[in-house]
């Protein structure tokens, strides 16, 4: 049977890559690279882990047990080389919300139960399919919840006291905020403010520092030297714990299990999205391949074990998974490494943690909710195409206004009605064209096909609408042939529709072929196509556009890589 059309074993779909890197051999060298990846993405994790929970309404410590177990799970069984779990900035909003409605302990029951929702998709092989959302949807909801990270920190940021509990809607959030003005505190306004520079300041001179790390400690010591009045973690939530807590179980019965089941689903869809989403980039960045299924199995099981442990719901972290290979990581084994570095620093750290003020954790969420924000593709998408604006916006101010599970299905269902209109609109038949294609000619522009020589010259021609639905699968097809050519000529001769998803993709690919030290070269692109690579940032240098396949060969043999 052909090895493209055999269908994968239940082993292959699901192994841990942990045990894929153990099995292709693992040693000191590997070892030692894994050991440093696992510290640096520990020394970020450990400011953020504790703000995330924070600004989702429980206390610090359940961050860090959520890094520590359900980090350690991630890692050892999912599908990703390279996925660290943890708290997420993306949950804040969710997770804030059940706290308020059914309380901590409602928290942990919905994340048990999307633990269940997320292993019953990965069996189920849903996995595929979550990679079908439109890019315009994810650009939206990420950018909506960017924007009520930063609602949620303006409180502790500003050292704001209100008469009752803060709101969690954003208007009447910034009404209240408003009304309170009067109560704000100069010296917490300082400490998250210098947070904020202090981070800005080290990424910009010395990026490979910990930013965040050295931001809050700095905060921290000077609050502490100057007496500053500002509230700290221990004068809210008291001395942290230096253990996880031992495994219990949060209430299983029917009346908990029905409050906490919409939550739970919210949980799933958002994790599924958000773990899928960051080990994409994780193989955008290192050039492997995930298991898509086995990382909602993975994830599924973190989220059970997790609030056994004290901890809340976890996911993959898009940008702790980005460092992780930025710093060089080979395989699972740094991730579990970042979970033993956080359950140290927590054992040997705890007392001085406490002195941490609150202003400089949110002076850090604030950067983190900046960053989450796609600004120049967001631009790119809302004044190239107005059917992808609408879906933007749309999702966007659903998010912010409603809720983050309407926004993400209202777009995606905006983004294939979208979709269906703009094949409508291509898919026409004129009356002297048969409707079963005849026989043509050569190209009356013959070129030399590429020989021995130029073996490292590569044509690939894709036929047929290149949208959301498609991108991922030719993507796929398109990154295993351009593992190592130094000149990737894509045609787009026969493509009657790209959308932004599609165009997304071949900007990863033209990334990843620029780091290995090759060029793109595209044909067929004129018009609409060429409008869209160009919007989403595909331009020369970083691509060549060229009339026909014999024009780009021979650019491609003048100028070698």
């Amino acid at each position: 049977m052909d090895q493209a059309s055999r269908r994968p074993s239940f082993i292959e779909l699901y192994q841990p890559k942990l045990v894929t890197v153990l099995s292709e051999g693992y040693g000191l060298a590997a070892l030692r690279a894994d050991a440093v990846a696992g510290l640096t993405v520990a020394i970020v994790a450990l400011p953020l882990s504790m703000a995330i929970a924070i600004a989702s309404g429980v206390p610090p410590q359940v961050g860090l047990f959520t890094s520590i177990v359900g980090g350690l799970v991630v890692s050892a069984l999912g599908g990703s080389r390279f996925q660290i779990g943890g708290p997420a900035g993306a949950f804040i909003v969710l997770v804030s919300a059940c706290v308020t409605q059914i309380g901590a302990a409602g928290m942990m029951t919905a994340c048990i139960l999307a633990g269940l929702i997320l292993i019953g998709a990965g069996v189920l092989r849903l996995g595929t399919y979550v990679k079908f959302i439109p890019y315009p949807v994810t650009v939206g909801f990420t950018a909506g919840i960017a924007v009520i990270i930063l609602a949620s920190q303006l409180k502790d940021a500003f050292g704001l006291s209100l008469s009752g509990p803060e709101p969690g809607a954003l208007w009447p959030k910034l009404a209240a905020l408003w009304a309170a003005r009067g109560t704000f505190s100069p010296a917490t306004v300082g400490v998250g403010l210098g947070t904020v520079a202090i981070v800005l300041a080290v990424r910009r001179f010395r990026p490979r520092w910990p930013a965040f790390l050295i931001a809050v400690t700095l905060a921290g010591a000077v609050a502490a030297l100057a007496r500053l009045p500002v509230e700290t973690i221990a004068s809210r939530f008291g001395a942290l714990p230096h253990l996880p807590p031992a495994p219990h179980l949060p209430p299983l019965d029917i009346a908990s299990l029905r409050a906490a089941f919409p939550f739970a689903v919210s949980f799933a869809l958002l994790g599924a999205i958000e773990s899928l989403l960051s080990a994409v980039v994780a193989d955008g960045m290192s050039g492997r391949h995930h298991r898509s299924n086995a990382e909602l199995v993975a994830q599924g099981l973190a989220n059970i074990v997790s609030p056994i442990f004290g901890g809340m719901v976890v996911t993959g972290t898009i940008a702790r998974t980005a460092t992780n290979v930025r710093s060089g990581a080979r395989g699972p084994v740094a991730g579990m490494i970042h979970s033993a570095c956080v359950l140290m620093a927590m054992m040997i750290l705890a007392p001085l943690a406490g002195h941490i003020p609150l202003a400089a954790l949110a002076g850090v969420l604030i950067v983190v909710a900046w960053n989450m924000i796609e600004k120049e593709e967001a631009w790119a998408l809302l004044r190239h195409e107005p059917g992808d604006a609408l879906v933007l916006g749309a999702t966007f101010l659903l998010v912010i206004f409603r809720d983050l599970t309407t926004g993400i299905l209202v777009g995606f269902l905006l983004g294939s009605i979208l979709f269906i209109q703009r094949m409508s609109a291509v898919a026409q038949i004129s009356a002297d064209v048969p409707l079963a294609g005849l026989d043509r000619p050569d190209d009356p522009a013959p070129y030399d096909p590429p020989s021995a020589a130029d073996a490292d010259i590569v044509i690939h021609r894709i036929r047929g609408a290149f949208f959301f639905g498609a991108a991922s699968t030719v993507g796929a097809v398109l990154d295993r042939i351009a593992s190592h050519p130094r000149a990737f000529v894509i045609d787009f001769s026969e493509v009657p529709f790209l959308d932004s998803s599609g165009a997304r993709m071949i900007v990863l690919l033209a990334d990843k072929l620029r780091r290995g030290g090759g060029r793109v070269f595209l044909t067929g692109t004129e018009g609409a196509k060429q409008r869209t690579l160009a919007a989403l940032g595909l331009r020369a240098p970083d691509v060549r556009y060229c009339a026909t396949i014999a024009e780009a060969v021979a650019e491609a043999r003048r100028r070698p890589a």
